[in-house]
């Protein structure tokens, strides 16, 4: 049976036997704050949550038991997770320890569903209002149905959990098939066994009969960017100006295109024209060279010198035959072995681009592979968002799932926990 409201906007009725309480009535919630790595004596290793990667050991700071951590700053902030055994706390996270008879997992999917990171302070590195939260108010069930609870979403999120796994392997493997066909097409051909000829190149040392071997500088313009911060004198234009950041894996982002003032002829020079493939100098290695197409949406578009506009020449090479070329297997192990590497990312520069070998067909055999390509992997592309609409249909019955028990909306039987096979146990619970 449900009563009447609860005062929280967020949660409404619940049911009749459910208290209402503050979190600091049943939780202590404790922060590092003044821990630095000068204060820390190390003694051992075991886990560290919430910050710097220190393992060691203070008086207040080391715990040991089953707790709730709660992020306290930057992307985490808000996030929960579950910790078991001897751990050390950082002032990056927030230890939350029961005070009286507290399921834990109850609690955490009860604050995970609080949605905290709301109750963060508004700053560059925005950090959890402690003393605010402590004061929410919170439904809270007996022991008894705490636990079932626990257990029915413990075995629910589970099965839900690898369900998505299951999912997410689906569209790797659907992947790998994108990624053979376009190898398969831009290598091969069409023909299911066309006969080889040797090229005696080292990045590809066969390809059929009719094609040949080319370096993309003999079958392209390869044009440089705007350097920034050059300092120009006379009259000058405004443009719009792609930068790194607008160029992604494989499509474009064009919600923020700045704009830069230069003289007409140096705009000219670096003007993009539709139907260039663009190439990023640097970033991640396996991005690295990867074509995208500008299709002309903003009109008179230069581009930085970070990036370079291949432009084909058109009796010789299509423009979407490039972009498939770099995107198959042949042209990733090309870019990723030529590339520059430093310790996160990696850079490129017009040599290697210029001599990057491109298995050219005749120009009616590259449109049919292209075409070809189109349909193939647009029918993979179409079953992929089907699958992650699947994903996205459990990722919200799994946050509905929770909410509904957490608030008493759905109330769990031991009826339930027989049907989902676990019983009361809790000892077995993963951490999440």
């Amino acid at each position: 049976m449900m009563v009447g409201e609860s005062n929280e906007p967020w949660l409404g009725k619940v049911p009749s036997k459910w208290a209402i309480r503050r979190i600091k009535d049943i939780v202590e919630l404790k922060c590092g704050d003044g821990i630095t790595s000068e204060s820390i004596t190390p003694v051992g290793d075991f886990p560290v949550y919430g910050g710097n990667g220190l393992r060691g050991y203070t008086t207040s700071f080391t715990h040991e038991g089953h707790y709730v951590l709660i992020g306290r700053q930057g992307a985490l902030c808000g996030n929960i997770n579950y910790v078991k055994g001897k751990f050390w706390a950082s002032e990056h996270a927030v230890v939350a320890s029961m005070i009286g008879k507290i399921d834990t997992y109850w609690l955490g999917e009860l604050l995970r569903d609080m949605n905290l990171n709301q109750y963060s302070n508004a700053a560059a590195q925005p950090g959890l209002a402690v003393d605010r939260i402590k004061f929410l108010r919170m439904p809270v069930p007996p022991l008894e149905e705490q636990q079932r609870i626990a257990a029915y979403l413990d075995a629910s999120c589970v099965a839900i959990d690898a369900a998505v796994d299951a999912k997410r392997a689906q569209i790797e493997t659907l992947d790998g098939v994108r990624r053979e066909i376009i190898q398969k097409a831009v290598t091969r051909g069409l023909e299911e066994h066309p006969p080889l000829k040797k090229t005696g190149n080292i990045w590809m040392n066969e390809l059929p009969f009719s094609w040949e071997l080319v370096s993309l500088k003999r079958v392209s313009e390869i044009q440089g960017g705007l350097t920034l911060g050059k300092i120009y004198e006379g009259p000058l234009i405004e443009r719009p100006y792609l930068r790194v950041a607008n160029v992604q894996d494989g499509h474009l982002n064009l919600q923020d295109v700045t704009t830069i003032e230069v003289p007409k002829e140096v705009a000219h020079r670096v003007e993009l024209r539709r139907g260039d493939v663009l190439m990023t100098e640097g970033g991640d290695l396996d991005k690295l060279g990867r074509g995208t197409i500008w299709k002309g949406k903003i009109p008179n578009c230069l581009h930085q010198n970070h990036i370079f506009a291949i432009r084909c020449f058109k009796h010789k090479l299509l423009s979407d035959f490039l972009a498939y070329v770099t995107a198959s297997r042949h042209g990733r192990d090309y870019f990723e072995a030529t590339g520059k590497r430093t310790t996160n990312l990696a850079s490129t520069n017009s040599t290697k681009v210029g001599l990057f070998p491109i298995p050219r067909p005749s120009i009616e055999e590259q449109r049919g592979i292209c075409q070809y390509l189109d349909e193939k992997l647009d029918d993979i592309a179409q079953v992929v968002k089907g699958i992650e609409s699947q994903i996205a249909t459990l990722t919200a019955y799994r946050k509905s799932l929770i909410h509904e028990c957490v608030t008493g909306q759905r109330r769990v039987t031991q009826a339930d926990l027989a049907w989902v096979g676990r019983g009361e146990s809790l000892s077995s619970r993963p951490s999440r």
